[in-house]
């Protein structure tokens, strides 16, 4: 008997000792779980990152960002991505949802807002309190549209600029100083009106068009510095008397070319298979910086100037109008610690510059567009143009989308489209927007 409790006693132990081993080894999976996300000591931390940039151009080019990065250090592994431009959005929504998001992601700039309301990417106050420098690196209208409510949401990455491009050899053509653009919109449409060659009732060349490459809210926005949204009174402005003004000269633009040369312009160059301004058809233009890149590509041997856009009247301003992209983090993203940790080097100053002279496209770094505008690797034209691009990010602004009423923009545009067709005055269009504008915003509260 005494053997048999022996052996029972012993047993016992073993059992009691081996169930401890287990529960020591729970215990330790179990913190390394909920500490960092790592499913072993010693192993790196993979990351996925989403971006839409799958073309034989950028692809390349972000993934020698995440793989420098990769390189640099060995507790985490970014792994890109793919998902076509529209497609991303949409899947980055359901898998929130879903509770299985990307760790970061790149997403427009004016929507941050819209996205923090509706509690879909993570704050990022409690890392920029640890790394407070951060903040500091950017375009200050690109950092402040990722605000909402006075906290951080996203990190801007690029964005763009409009310019006014013009031919120096059709201006010496014409009678006009090559090297003096258009500073007003009144010498801009004199100017224009004397680069226009005309055989009979058609018009072989345009000297420029307010709604090529641009539309109207940018001319709106450039006539007093203000866009559709007053987001200090927090309301819309759409029908002021400015916009009502602005509108007004670009409708008796339209009315002096007509309907019918307007219409067939867009016909020949409206699906961007060629440029009119490269085909020197067109005089003048209005468009993004990395318009340069066409220029380059295809546009061999044209003498061209850039500027900014004219001012409504002397001291109006050059008011000007970009967009970009911002990378984030979805909220639920399962390693956020190690996607900021990525995203703190995707916007600084090494990959930023990198991205930038290789897709001549205007980062949000400050530091790093400064250092690009100068790159040995552009030509000096491609200097010209991205230096002149970094001193207009002074002048441009941002349109963020007001949390109250994200989509009003879609009520807007129709009203546009009236005035220039001729169905409603200036005044009417825009009377008309405000105030589906206003409705939209009550039926949202």
């Amino acid at each position: 008997m005494k053997t048999v409790r022996k052996t029972l006693v012993s047993l016992l132990i073993l059992a009691i000792s081996f169930s401890l081993i287990l529960a020591g080894c729970s215990s330790k999976e179990s913190g390394a779980t909920k500490s960092s996300g790592n499913s072993k000591d010693g192993e790196k931390v993979v990351i996925d990152f989403w971006t839409f940039w799958g073309s034989e151009i950028r692809r390349p080019i972000i993934e020698k960002i995440i793989d420098d990065f990769n390189k640099s250090q060995d507790r985490i592994e970014v792994k890109h991505t793919y998902l076509p431009f529209g497609d991303i959005w949409t899947k980055n929504l359901a898998s929130i949802a879903a509770g299985n998001p990307a760790d970061l992601i790149i997403n427009d700039i004016n929507a941050v807002g819209t996205r923090a309301k509706n509690n879909q990417i993570t704050n990022l106050e409690k890392y920029l309190k640890k790394d407070p420098e951060v903040k500091d690196r950017f375009f200050p209208e690109l950092y402040n549209a990722t605000q909402y409510k006075g906290d951080t949401y996203a990190l801007p990455f690029n964005t763009d600029t409009r310019l006014l491009f013009w031919n120096k050899d059709m201006f010496k053509e014409a009678g006009l100083d090559p090297n003096t653009p258009p500073k007003t919109w009144a010498e801009l449409e004199e100017m224009g009106k004397k680069l226009d060659v005309k055989k009979g009732d058609k018009f072989e060349r345009i000297g420029y068009l307010p709604n090529y490459g641009i539309e109207s809210d940018v001319w709106m926005m450039n006539a007093d510095g203000k866009a559709y949204w007053d987001f200090d009174a927090n309301k819309p402005v759409i029908n002021d008397e400015t916009n009502v003004k602005a509108l007004t000269w670009i409708k008796n633009y339209f009315d002096y070319y007509g309907d019918k040369t307007i219409n067939n312009f867009k016909a020949e160059f409206g699906e961007q298979t060629a440029d009119p301004f490269v085909a020197g058809k067109l005089a003048i233009t209005t468009d993004n910086a990395n318009f340069f890149t066409k220029l380059r590509d295809y546009g061999e041997g044209i003498n061209f100037g850039v500027a900014p856009l004219p001012e409504m009247e002397p001291g109006t301003g050059n008011t000007s109008w970009g967009g970009g992209f911002v990378a984030e983090i979805p909220k639920g993203a399962k390693h956020p610690d190690e996607a900021w940790e990525f995203l703190k080097y995707l916007t600084d100053v090494q990959a930023q510059e990198f991205w930038a002279v290789k897709n001549f496209d205007i980062v949000a770094n400050k530091e790093a567009a400064e250092k690009a505008s100068g790159s040995a690797d552009f030509t000096e034209e491609g200097k010209l143009v991205y230096s002149a691009a970094n001193e207009n990010m002074k002048q441009t602004l941002l349109t963020p989308f007001p949390v109250e009423a994200p989509d009003f923009i879609n009520l807007i545009k129709p009203e546009l489209e009236l005035v220039l067709l001729g169905k409603k005055s200036p005044k009417q269009g825009l009377d008309a927007a405000q105030k589906a504008v206003e409705e939209l915003v009550k039926s949202n509260k």
